[in-house]
């Protein structure tokens, strides 16, 4: 009798903390593919809304043609497994995210607040389902470059040299700001006409098992994570045309705080997954293990500080990248900002990166832009700038197979000229911005404290360059360092101090 009771009592709970479902057919929804259905949609929001614990709106078997939706608190989107969700081509029929509370920022020229789906200051929401998700983003960007040309809706930052519009003018699949507690899961997305899923200001954020692909044109970023705080991104797959995972800071005084991502595979024209450009406050207490990483043009892993952000307490464990174009890419920068941010307190470990001669994304529909010369391969950089070094790197447990191949009749830079590779302190930060470099696997300059521990370095051909360059670096360590057998000295020291050899490594050492 008292079981029977408990179970009664536990039903009633149950039914009680169960959200009332609101189907959007029910609202004059049409599931046609062709009917506007942004109003239909929004009335099942806003009643959904009104409740106490607030409700579910639910997308069924059916194509469901819309323009921007407001998601309210306490609301739940439920996309069926055989729904769509398509976004207008119509750029009339998308707006912006409020404004209101969000702090200033330095940079206004990239960070558009259009999206299909945005939500503003809410509390308690969610996005799932086994239903897509399509943002029709080619035809919608074009339709905006039509528009512009025939003078009808003029982008006044149109690029002339890429021949497209601007970000600021293109809608992105999910605009989020200061929202709480936002979750999405399952969901198949697609198809933007600018960056991907963008969520700024906003705290406990998780998204879990969705399948994101957005290739549909230039941006093409995959998911945007702005000045959060408390956010989990796991066990999803990321197909993009540029940034896989972006993790950026547009608000000086605000950080991207306690992030973890994990359990992902990550496939990007660009790089994988990516600390910065737009660095203003920084990045800090950063988890990101358990990545696949394959047919990546730019840097598996990149962390960029160079808008006065602080980059720190970061920790990249257990990465797999196969045909990707750089495995690590550090630097500290000062494009932006009163002075220099800092990286520091950085353990990069037990990562396995294959690196090919050619572009590795070269099956790609869009890619890209191309180096603008040619160039031996790249290798893996950590770079600050004179007087503000990048401190505290630790990177253990890695293997790193490059192309070789490299030629001195490609922009040579002699070990007696280091001086040669430019700063570039106030250069847009990547892993070529340097031109031609004199080490095969790793360029280091202004750093300290730095420890290379149980490193293996792979050659598939030869390269006359050395493999460790070490310019003005302070506190080196180098423990189990496996290089292939050469004639010639492959690790290089330029006024650097304070530095340990293992006796076990595999190298010799020419102080410069």
């Amino acid at each position: 009798m008292t079981l029977s009771f408990s179970l009664f009592a536990q039903n009633t709970d149950q039914r009680k903390d169960a959200k009332k479902e609101f189907n959007i057919v029910k609202f004059g929804a049409i599931g046609d593919g062709e009917t506007l259905n942004t109003v239909a949609i929004q009335k099942a929001i806003d009643a959904a809304s009104k409740l106490k614990i607030g409700g579910t709106v639910v997308f069924p078997k059916g194509k469901f043609l819309t323009g921007s939706i407001e998601l309210k608190s306490n609301v739940d989107l439920l996309i069926t497994e055989e729904s769509v969700l398509l976004g207008s081509t119509n750029p009339s029929d998308y707006k912006n995210v409020s404004s209101e509370g969000r702090p200033n920022s330095p940079k206004k020229d990239d960070n558009t607040h259009l999206g299909l789906i945005v939500a503003h200051n809410s509390t308690n929401i969610k996005l799932y389902g086994k239903g897509k998700i399509d943002g029709q983003g080619r035809a919608l960007a074009l339709t905006i470059d039509s528009l512009h040309h025939a003078g009808i809706k003029i982008d006044p930052n149109y690029s002339l040299q890429n021949m497209r519009p601007s970000e600021t003018i293109r809608p992105k699949l999910f605009s989020f700001s200061l929202c709480n507690q936002v979750k999405i899961e399952e969901l198949n997305i697609s198809s933007s006409a600018g960056w991907g899923l963008s969520f700024e200001l906003c705290n406990g954020l998780t998204i879990n098992g969705i399948k994101l692909t957005n290739r549909a044109y230039w941006n093409n970023d995959g998911m945007d994570i702005t000045d959060c705080t408390n956010v989990k991104i796991t066990n999803c797959d990321v197909n993009s045309a540029d940034d896989g995972i972006c993790l950026k800071s547009y608000y000086p005084g605000y950080f991207n705080d306690n992030i973890y991502i994990a359990n992902c595979t990550i496939r990007s024209s660009a790089s994988a997954i990516k600390f910065g450009t737009a660095s203003y406050g920084g990045f800090k207490n950063v988890t990101i293990e358990h990545i696949k990483i394959f047919d990546t043009f730019r840097s598996a892993i990149a962390i960029e500080s160079v808008d006065g952000g602080i980059i720190e307490n970061i920790k990249v464990e257990d990465i797999t990248a196969k045909n990707t174009g750089n495995s690590i890419f550090i630097r500290l920068g000062n494009r932006a900002g009163e002075k220099p941010g800092s990286i520091k307190n950085v353990l990069i470990k037990d990562m396995k990166v294959e690196i090919p001669f050619g572009r590795p994304d070269i099956d790609y529909d869009l890619r890209g832009p191309e180096v603008p010369y040619f160039h031996n391969p790249f290798p893996a950089s950590i770079t600050g700038i004179s007087g503000y070094d990048v401190e505290n790197i630790t990177i253990e447990n890695v293997e790193i197979t490059y192309p070789g191949r490299a030629t001195k009749g490609m922009a040579y830079i002699p070990l007696s000229r280091l001086q040669q590779v430019p700063e570039k302190a106030k250069n847009y930060p990547e892993f070529d911005m340097f031109g031609e470099l004199p080490a095969w696997a790793f360029y280091v300059r202004h750093a300290k404290g730095l420890t290379f521990k149980n490193i293996t370095l792979k050659l598939q051909h030869n390269d006359f360059r050395p493999a460790f360059v070490f310019d003005e670096v302070a506190d080196l360590k180098m423990e189990n360092i496996s290089l292939p057998v050469t004639n010639k000295k492959e690790i290089v020291l330029k006024q650097s101090k304070n530095v340990t050899l293992d006796d076990k490594a595999n190298t010799t050492k020419n102080e410069l």
